[in-house]
């Protein structure tokens, strides 16, 4: 097997950031001794999400078995989605901080399933994967990350599951959605949708350009999501894939914050 140096497009504050919790974790655990340091670990465990290779070839980076990466990354993570907010705390701050308005959009991430797992499979994607639920601030930063859900499942049913609705009213907060979450409010006061039909009048036409408009910026997130290449296909277990996106969820924003 070859070795090469490579570089990892983040900072050092999170790396001590992710040492940090580590170093709690295994001091509150009692966990005398490990083959890589705090940080050591940290590092391994940012290659693994930021560069989406396999546990082999990150192991092997790093001098230690398939088993014991998996085990540290399954740690690491475990402990980055811990410190990601819950849906109503996220609406309640993002109410405290003056926001007007928060983005929904759903995404889903592909997993390697066969044709047979139809529960995993998005008509509308033509893929197998995982429904994720995001919402997000008018600036695109990430505010808060569900569950995952199978891929079959539509948007307005991952809503309905997560009770964002109710969420929303209880924080006091409206959300844009795109055309997927038409009809989920009833009432359409708190998750706006645009008009829907082909003969629209010139008034319903502007208001969805000013509705694009408004959510453009937002529907970022799903994207910086998906930076980390972990989530461009997975080949773990698939009900691994919301706990995936929180922590990278708690590292993006981390990364915000440190830059």
């Amino acid at each position: 097997m070859l070795f090469y140096r490579a570089a990892l497009p983040l900072s050092r504050e999170t790396l001590t950031f992710v040492s940090g919790l580590i170093r709690t974790h295994r001091k509150q655990s009692g966990s005398v001794w490990r083959k890589l340091n705090p940080g050591q670990q940290a590092l391994l465990v940012l290659v693994y999400l930021r560069k989406g290779e396999p546990f082999a070839e990150v192991g092997a980076g790093f001098a230690v078995s398939t088993t014991t990466a998996w085990r540290y990354v399954n740690e690491t993570v475990e402990l980055l989605a811990a410190r990601a907010p819950k849906l109503r705390a996220a609406l309640r701050k993002a109410k405290r901080d003056g926001l007007a308005y928060v983005i929904i959009d759903g995404t889903l991430i592909p997993i390697d399933r066969v044709a047979a797992d139809r529960p995993f499979y998005s008509g509308k994607h033509k893929m197998h994967g995982m429904n994720l639920q995001v919402i997000a601030s008018p600036d695109g930063t990430i505010l808060w990350v569900s569950g995952d859900l199978p891929g079959a499942t539509h948007d307005t049913a991952a809503a309905r599951i997560w009770q964002v609705l109710a969420a929303l009213r209880d924080a006091g907060l409206i959300a844009l959605g795109d055309k997927g979450y038409h009809g989920y409010d009833p009432t359409g006061q708190q998750v706006i949708t645009p008009y829907k039909s082909r003969n629209k009048p010139d008034s319903q036409k502007d208001a969805n350009r000013a509705h694009a408009r408004l959510r453009g910026p937002g529907e970022r997130a799903n994207a910086q999501l998906k930076q980390w290449r972990i989530l461009r296909k997975l080949r773990c277990c698939p009900r691994r894939t919301g706990q995936l996106a929180k922590a990278i969820h708690v590292l993006q924003n981390y990364e915000i914050t440190a830059g």
